[in-house]
């Protein structure tokens, strides 16, 4: 890139999701001279990119856009247009002369639960799914500082036998300390709820204790959100050390600091939320029941059947998914 003559006219135009990797000589003064960060679009954004992906088709007269685009948080370009692509096909599949809002929902639950499984449970692994989907959405619904509940479900898909959605009412680029371990009480519900009720765990919960303990870990050595370690930096955002290169990261003493921490913070989440399911269990039955007798549960219906009161964003729409995982929004829980 060096030695172009001025008159040359050349435009080097280059663009990378991993900029911390990148040589400091590519980037020294003189090479790229602009550069553009590009994040993922706004509710505004996403809108505007659904008005592109849709031009030209046949929307039925119950599609808003807007409210679309309020239910699809994080989502990028090309989600948007796989979400418009696999709403088509589902409409023409059921031969609407119209893409109807029902279409752009299950088209939703296909992106991000996947394909239902044909798959045969036995009465009590229903059973046992529907109380660890409840728990996680009971403590939800209960805990302040957690999203909202959007959905439950007990119909396997993809590697999940059931999933419980959770979304904010916007978009969110910050989290306070209470929401963060509001999260990690939710993603403790599952396994609560099945020591509550079988007074034994299961290996259902692999991936809510994996998204968990990245959240508290997170706290402690990223986001200073700990006593005992401080406003210290004890891990990177990519996963290298914060000191010079080739360094080791942390003392030993400080990593045994760090482990006692995220134990603490754990341990004083799942107290807190086997306590709130005790207190409710005759809300947990009533939930666990109706996912038993209608497999799946929108938020109106998940709220009335546990009997909490609840009032939802005019901008909810009928069904809102997060789908990415990231230090700022972890995933929604589910039973793998």
């Amino acid at each position: 890139m060096d030695g172009f003559d001025s008159s040359t006219g050349v435009i080097v135009i280059a663009a990378t999701n991993r900029p911390e990797i990148l040589d400091s000589a590519l980037l020294r003064p003189g090479r790229f001279d602009r550069r553009v960060a590009v994040q993922a679009p706004d509710r505004a954004g996403r809108e505007a990119i659904l008005k592109v992906h849709t031009r030209g088709m046949p929307l039925g007269p119950d599609v808003d856009l807007k409210r679309i685009a309020a239910s699809t948080p994080g989502m990028v370009g090309a989600d948007l247009a796989n979400l418009v692509n696999e709403a088509a096909l589902l409409a023409a599949r059921r031969a609407h002369e119209h893409i109807l809002e029902a279409d752009f929902t299950d088209s939703l639950e296909r992106i991000v639960l996947g394909a239902e499984r044909q798959i045969m449970m036995t009465a009590a692994d229903r059973k046992r799914t529907a109380y660890h989907e409840a728990g996680h959405a009971l403590v939800g619904m209960l805990t302040e500082g957690a999203d909202p509940v959007r959905k439950i479900s007990i119909i396997p898909r993809g590697m999940a036998l059931g999933v419980t959605f959770s979304a904010p009412e916007t978009d969110r680029f910050n989290y306070e300390e209470g929401e963060l371990k509001a999260r990690i009480r939710v993603a403790l519900g599952g396994r609560a709820a099945e020591e509550l009720v079988f007074d034994a765990p299961t290996t259902g919960a692999e991936s809510d204790i994996q998204q968990l303990t990245e959240i508290a870990r997170q706290m402690v050595s990223r986001w200073g959100m700990s006593p005992a370690i401080g406003p210290i930096a004890v891990a990177s955002a990519d996963g290298r050390g914060p000191y010079y290169p080739g360094g080791a990261e942390v003392s030993e003493r400080t990593q045994e600091l760090v482990d006692d921490e995220i134990r603490r913070i754990v341990d004083e989440a799942h107290e807190q939320t086997a306590k709130l399911l005790r207190e409710n269990r005759a809300k947990l039955d009533s939930l666990a029941e109706a996912l038993l007798e209608h497999e799946t549960l929108d938020e109106d219906e998940a709220y009335a059947a546990a009997g909490v009161e609840h009032s939802p964003d005019e901008t909810s729409g009928q069904y809102v998914a997060a789908a990415r995982a990231s230090a700022d929004g972890p995933a929604p829980t589910s039973r793998a």
